[in-house]
């Protein structure tokens, strides 16, 4: 079984108890924190025979004293016929009042540890410790897989839904200390069951020599002066009525036993390993005797929860993607297939759709998860839809489809492969491609050449559907419709409008919202938190299909802004040109956060083109800190498409933004395309990106490619490259 799938049951069914045990674990945090700070502490290097003294000349009947890990001193004694146990001043042995187990701590703690039901649920709380063991290592090794690598799982960047990042985020956190506190449960449930030993197996026959000579008193004892109350883990006095009774004293180094009488030491027993192996997994445990470790426990056990309730809407909206297929007839009689890789089920959306088109134009067509992979004899087409997860991996459910592919033998019916993906991850479709790499090197043949779905791009799929369709001779339409999140109304405030020249005219929309505060928003009835560079879904009048526009602005300021051309016959930019002040716009919010700037003082290269340069004029609004900034902007002509070009200026006087150099492609000594001016900037370049500088590149799918070359010629002479610095999470695109 692979570790998604170990980790992905194994969150659901272990889910209920765990969620119990993490919320009893944080109470039971508060209560060594509680102790330590109300605790009377004994000074240090406090002899134990003078803690001894005082706390008998204070307590009639003394029988025993106990130090908690706490530092708490509790005198037990008999006394009148009626045992108690008392909190003592270690200073002067008075007594402080009588010292009482928390009810609702042993209630608490009895639930933690076996769920009330003795010794079966003892075992289920050891099931539930070595599920969470087992949760916690897959859930490491797959955000290893994920960002990329064991170097990366410190600091790489945990990119996603907010709820992806929330579970991602929290987990590297507290991997540790949830795998320290299931390993340590699991070996305090094996003492528990005697499977390991907790303390030495037997003490020594021990007893005090008959004779005339008295007790001596605990001052007395030289055993008990040599030994600091610091290390004292409990003392108990002779009985009276039993004159063989010894003097016991037990510490942190070891027990002892010493003549009531003659005040000799009968016997010393050194702290045997097992019992200081169990005192440490103990306290790592409880946070007994550690409070500051105790507050680290009590966000572990608060972090459980939010883990299963992340991880649970993370499966639900997987769940929710996966569209049902009508006519989905049986693989042997199908003349088109089509095999899915899903890992969130967006994917499946799209191979609706396709499934949908051809059997409306008359097709036999079967659809099944890509590990079900298969070439009966009656199939003329096979499509593969493969989203990559991670670093190239594979969907959980199509871990092992590679093998089964390469371990058939190539049919004759062609098989085209679609992948999808996220550019801002290095593996960029790694899975389609390991699998279009298989199949061509096994022989089989194609309709057409890999293509590579960018952030589940309806418009991309849209375009390869038309490709399809002139290779396969027929009429083709796939009605792609993605689910649209809950909308909210904005309105246009102001535009600014630019002439564009041959590309078309283009505009900067400013749209606002009427903020109803932070409770509306946590009701889903408000505007969404959103940074520069993350995503405006725009619904157009009468579309189902919405188009996505890179933000220029962020929440803190208050309104909405994109740059948005007028493309010929474009539904969504058309309607966008159409509006005038106070017109409405249904609108959501789309994180982008592997594109999206994270607050550093390292310097920003911002390269943008055309009306590329939103988002990054966004980021240069947003650095108040003054980061340095410098960006190169690539236009056609100064007077038609220089977008935030009165801004830009203002925001370089004001020190936002550290330098501007620009390229115009279209009038005389403009300077050529953005990359050109990347060459002629070449030395700083190489300065910025040795200092540690991000980069960030919006514009064209040409623009970025040909950006990506310039800077590789320009990064050689450091041993660098883009894929090098996309790697390590300082190079991110947001291409079109």
């Amino acid at each position: 079984m692979q570790w998604r799938q170990i980790h992905r049951w194994l969150g659901l069914w272990a889910g209920a108890l765990a969620l119990l045990v993490g919320l009893t674990g944080l109470i039971l945090a508060f209560f060594p924190v509680r102790d330590t700070w109300r605790a009377v502490q004994a000074e240090p290097g406090l002899p134990v025979a003078v803690l001894a003294q005082r706390a008998a000349a204070q307590v009639p009947g003394i029988e025993e004293i106990r130090r908690l890990p706490s530092g708490d001193i509790v005198a037990y004694s008999f006394d009148g016929g009626q045992a108690r146990a008392s909190r003592i001043d270690p200073a002067s042995g008075q007594v402080l009042g009588d010292y009482q187990a928390s009810a609702v701590e042993r209630w608490v703690r009895n639930l933690h540890r076996s769920f009330m039901l003795d010794d079966a649920g003892r075992l289920g709380a050891a099931g539930v410790a070595l599920a969470m063991l087992l949760l916690t290592l897959s859930g490491t090794l797959m955000l290893a897989w994920r960002l990329g690598g064991w170097r990366r799982l410190v600091s790489g960047r945990i990119r996603g839904t907010p709820v992806q990042r929330l579970h991602g985020i929290g987990g590297r956190v507290l991997v540790l200390v949830l795998a320290l506190s299931s390993l340590t449960a699991l070996y305090m449930s094996a003492t528990t069951f005697g499977l390991i030993p907790a303390d030495a197996d037997a003490d020594p026959d021990a007893v005090s020599a008959p004779g005339e000579q008295p007790d001596r008193t605990a001052d007395a004892l030289p055993l008990l002066q040599a030994l600091s109350a610091d290390g004292l883990r409990k003392l108990n006095f002779p009985a009276a009525d039993d004159p063989e009774d010894v003097w016991t004293v037990s510490t942190d180094a070891g027990d002892g036993w010493i003549d009531r009488r003659s005040g000799h030491v009968l016997a010393w027993q050194p702290a045997p390993a097992a019992r200081v192996l169990y005192d440490w997994v103990y306290a790592l445990h409880t946070g007994q005797g550690l409070w500051a470790w105790a507050l680290i426990l009590g966000l572990a056990g608060l972090c459980i929860p939010v883990f299963w309730i992340t991880g649970f809407l993370i499966w639900r909206q997987g769940r929710a993607q996966a569209p049902r297929l009508e006519n989905n007839g049986p693989a042997r009689r199908a003349d088109m297939l089509i095999f899915v890789a899903s890992e969130g089920g967006t994917t499946w959306g799209f191979a609706k759709a396709l499934h949908d088109a051809l059997a409306r134009n008359g097709h036999a067509v079967h659809t099944a998860p890509l590990e079900q992979f298969q070439a009966p004899g009656s199939a003329r087409q096979i499509f593969i839809l493969a989203a990559t997860y991670g670093d190239g991996q594979a969907p959980a459910h199509a871990a092992r489809a590679l093998e089964r592919i390469a371990g058939q033998t190539a049919g004759t019916a062609p098989v085209t492969v679609l992948g999808f993906g996220d550019r801002q991850f290095p593996a960029f479709c790694g899975y389609a491609e390991a699998l279009e790499r298989a199949l061509r090197d096994a022989g089989w043949p194609q309709t057409l050449p890999l293509e590579c779905i960018h952030q589940q791009s309806a418009q991309q799929f849209g375009r390869w559907g038309a490709a399809l369709s002139e290779a396969l001779g027929e009429a083709l339409v796939l009605d792609y419709v993605p689910r649209i999140p809950p909308t909210f109304s904005l309105e246009l405030a102001q535009r600014l409008d630019y002439a564009g020249g041959a590309a078309g005219p283009a505009a900067i929309l400013r749209l606002r919202w009427r903020d109803d505060g932070p409770l509306a928003r946590l009701r889903g009835r408000g505007m969404p938190h959103f940074k520069a560079g993350d995503l405006v879904g725009i619904v157009p009048p009468g579309s189902p299909v919405p188009r996505y526009y890179s933000l220029a602005s962020g929440f803190h300021d208050g309104f909405v802004e994109i740059c948005v051309r007028r493309m010929p016959g474009g539904v969504c930019s058309g309607f966008l040109h159409g509006l005038q002040p106070g017109d409405p716009v249904q609108a959501f919010i789309k994180p982008n956060p592997g594109f999206t700037l994270d607050a550093a003082r390292r310097p920003v290269v911002l390269i943008g083109a055309g009306t590329g340069v939103a988002p990054l004029a966004g980021f240069i609004r947003d650095n108040v800190r003054k980061t340095p900034m410098f960006l190169y902007f690539g236009a056609r002509n100064p007077d038609e498409d220089f977008y935030f070009g009165a801004a830009l200026r203002r925001w370089l006087d004001e020190g936002r933004l550290s330098a501007l150099r620009t390229a115009f492609s279209r009038i005389k000594e403009g300077g050529g395309y953005v990359q050109d001016a990347l060459r002629r900037d070449a030395d700083r370049l190489r300065a910025l990106v040795a200092q540690g500088a991000v980069l960030r590149v919006c514009g064209s799918r040409p623009m970025a490619a040909g950006v990506a070359e310039a800077l590789d010629e320009i990064l050689r002479p450091l041993g660098l490259d883009v894929r090098g610095l996309r790697e390590r999470g300082r190079y991110a695109e947001d291409v079109f």
